[in-house]
């Protein structure tokens, strides 16, 4: 089978079940998942020379196979799943279909680009700081990423368990609800029945005056359906602390995953991945206890804020995708910005999903619904409402 965008490390054929609510779509899957028989590579063959072969599918790939979808391949994913911009120094960077100039964003980069080009119908990824939100931002897609815990983990590379969610990406909105359906994200009756809209100016003031005029329209979209929003900062003292606790906290359990594996394999790693183990590998306990109490009061503020009828419009990126031939510093400065918007629902553990509403300079920016725990289906289902006001981009 061809693969024009790079998208695929492996393909295959698993067959889905006949007849079932994803009979005739065709979906892929990011190599962090276990497929029966194959090696889980994780972004870097150093790992891949080190593991055998699954010996069970990820719980959540027989799901999909028992919904009927079939399955074509395994993707391309940053190491460990550890970055998002999509760049893999053994790989290469997949296609962003959307903006050929462009990255396609990681760590699901694979998957994003699968989708965007229309090899498959879904692909599955993984979320932990922002890898299917950022790409599907990136590639003019739509990504969500479930609430932390809803969808089991078992059978996936971790890189930090408290933060990893299971997400996909789709094209439209009715094969997004099909998946979650399958997977059983199914809310309870009257969940969010009458959404409060918030729209935190300090949030949005991290996005550039581009990206903030390009949403413009879905601005008043959500108005349009929800009222006027409440833009009441989160944090009154900003954001830095948010995203520092965010790195912390991630960089001691990425550590705690994987830094006997690393010290005793002493893997080859691209550059940045190389950089963030190192300085994974400094954090302290005290450090990482610290972070981790002043991310449960975070947590707690935020959950607190919203309620049990928030529903959070943020930008999902602060600009469109950094260009390919941008070097590691470029990148990394651009991950860090990009990671202060999308903390908030890591550090809760809530599920976002992110819409393709507009473009900057010719490169799509995503528009992001946040909501309560366990608000996964009705976000979809908002998005709807929204997406049905705005012209086509």
């Amino acid at each position: 089978m061809s693969d024009p965008n790079n998208a695929f490390i492996s393909r295959f054929e698993l067959p889905g079940a006949a007849g079932g609510p994803l009979a005739d779509t065709s979906f892929a899957i990011k190599d962090v998942y276990d497929v029966k028989g194959h090696v889980t590579g994780a972004g870097n063959p150093d790992w891949a020379r080190t593991h055998d072969p699954a010996s069970a599918h990820a719980p959540v790939l027989d799901r999909l196979l028992a919904a009927g979808a079939t399955c074509l391949g395994k993707t391309h994913t940053d190491e460990i799943a550890y970055s998002l911009m999509g760049v893999n120094a053994h790989y290469g960077t997949p296609l962003n279909p959307a903006a050929p100039a462009r990255v396609p964003g990681g760590s699901s980069s694979g998957s994003a680009s699968a989708v965007a080009s229309g090899a498959v119908d879904f692909a599955l990824g993984t979320d932990t700081g922002g890898s299917v939100r950022l790409p599907a931002s990136f590639c003019g897609i739509i990504g969500i990423r479930t609430t932390h815990g809803r969808i089991p983990a078992e059978g996936i590379v971790p890189l930090a368990p408290s933060f990893d969610t299971v997400g996909w990406f789709a094209r439209d909105l009715s094969t997004m609800a099909r998946v979650a359906s399958a997977l059983g994200i199914e809310d309870a009756p009257g969940t969010m029945a009458e959404p409060t809209l918030m729209m935190p100016r300090d949030l949005w003031a991290l996005a550039t005056p581009e990206v903030w005029a390009a949403l413009g329209p879905s601005r008043r979209a959500l108005c349009d359906v929800f009222g006027a929003a409440d833009e009441s900062p989160v944090d009154e003292d900003g954001l830095d602390t948010w995203r520092e606790m965010f790195r912390i906290c991630q960089a001691a359990e990425v550590w705690a995953a994987h830094g006997a594996w690393v010290t005793a394999t002493r893997p080859t790693f691209g550059e940045d991945v190389a950089g963030r183990f190192s300085m994974a590998s400094r954090i302290t306990p005290e450090e990482a206890e610290a972070a981790r109490a002043a991310r449960m009061s975070i947590a707690d503020r935020l959950r607190t804020t919203l309620g049990d009828t928030g529903l959070l419009a943020i930008p999902t990126s602060p600009a469109p995708a950094p260009l390919r031939t941008d070097g590691p510093k470029e990148l990394d400065i651009f991950r860090s910005r990009a990671l202060a918007l999308l903390c908030p629902a890591g550090l809760a553990g809530l599920p976002q999903v992110s819409l393709p509403v507009a473009t900057v300079d010719g490169a799509p920016v995503g528009l992001s619904l946040v909501g309560p725990r366990d608000s996964d289906g009705t976000l979809l289902e908002l998005a709807a409402q929204v997406t049905a006001l705005l012209p086509d981009t």
